[in-house]
């Protein structure tokens, strides 16, 4: 008879920086039978700004060994290393994602991401896809997933946004990514999910925040364009940066040659954003991210 498989868990943890963090940590997962096999650490000491650093610490590990139950050692953890090194932190892994996908007319990021999830190459849950049109359905029924679509106006956002937050509340949903879902969603609605809602924004941004940035980027004659995934704020394509790309184009390039190659960075952009979101890759501060590819 063999003994099922344990998921490693990760322990996520940022906190003023001082000596001894590492130590303590790595000492308080050996003493409870836990064998490390992954850890990334970063400073804001070392950017020379003069201010005080901020410590973000990420450690995998295996829990076949532990000692006690995973509850067990989060409250040991708590009172023995948390509370002392003032630390904000989350012990994760043995839970999979329930994330949502959110998107209008446009395919491509959605399908990546769909695609993606069929290969198992995204360890998720999908339990819904929510759209403003209905120019997806067959697309995402052909994924067996359930597709709703609200459609909305100017008279009716603020109904059919309640509607949606209902939607996600019902699904119980972890994270919520905008596969270029073209609404502006409410600050009520981003303040439910702080650092839980990716939006891929077709521009390197902070270039051409807002609408229509290849038609903006074409004018300009650029040489470069991107795409940026990031955290949705209350300031519309300011939220704090997870990860971006650019490709070159040049005056040959027509504004429809600008989308078709933009296309290809944006999904490519926006499935590392949402695979190392879930990986607990990713530390907000402040407007900023500390990202352990």
């Amino acid at each position: 008879m063999t003994t099922p498989s344990i998921p490693p868990l990760r322990l996520l943890i940022q906190c003023p920086d001082r000596p001894g963090i590492v130590a303590a940590v790595s000492k308080f997962l050996f003493e409870h039978g836990a064998n490390i096999v992954q850890a990334d650490q970063y400073s804001t000491a070392f950017e020379g700004d003069g201010a005080a650093g901020r410590f973000f610490l990420r450690v995998e590990f295996e829990a076949t060994g532990l000692d006690a139950s995973v509850e067990t050692l989060t409250a040991r953890f708590a009172s023995d290393v948390a509370t002392p090194f003032a630390m904000e932190w989350r012990l994760s892994g043995d839970h999979r994602p329930r994330v949502a996908l959110m998107a209008s007319r446009t395919d491509h990021c959605l399908l990546e991401l769909l695609w993606r999830w069929r290969r198992h190459e995204l360890v998720i849950d999908i339990p819904l896809v929510i759209s403003n049109h209905e120019a997806l359905r067959a697309d995402v029924e052909a994924f067996g997933l359930p597709f709703h679509v609200l459609p909305v106006t100017s008279a009716t956002k603020a109904t059919q946004e309640t509607a949606i937050r209902a939607l996600l509340q019902q699904a119980d949903v972890d994270l919520v990514v905008l596969a270029r879902y073209m609404q502006i969603l409410s600050s009520e609605f981003i303040a439910e999910y702080p650092a839980r809602i990716i939006n891929i924004h077709h521009s390197f941004l902070p270039a051409f925040a807002g609408a229509d940035p290849y038609g903006r980027a074409f004018e300009r004659g650029v040489k470069i364009i991107g795409a940026t995934a990031h955290y949705a704020t209350q300031d519309l394509d300011e939220g704090p940066i997870i990860e971006q790309d650019v490709v070159r184009v040049s005056h040959r390039d027509a504004r429809d040659d600008l989308v078709r190659l933009g296309r290809e960075v944006e999904r490519s952009v926006l499935a590392r954003a949402v695979q190392w979101h879930i990986e607990d890759r990713v530390f907000v501060h402040g407007n900023k991210t500390v990202v352990f590819r």
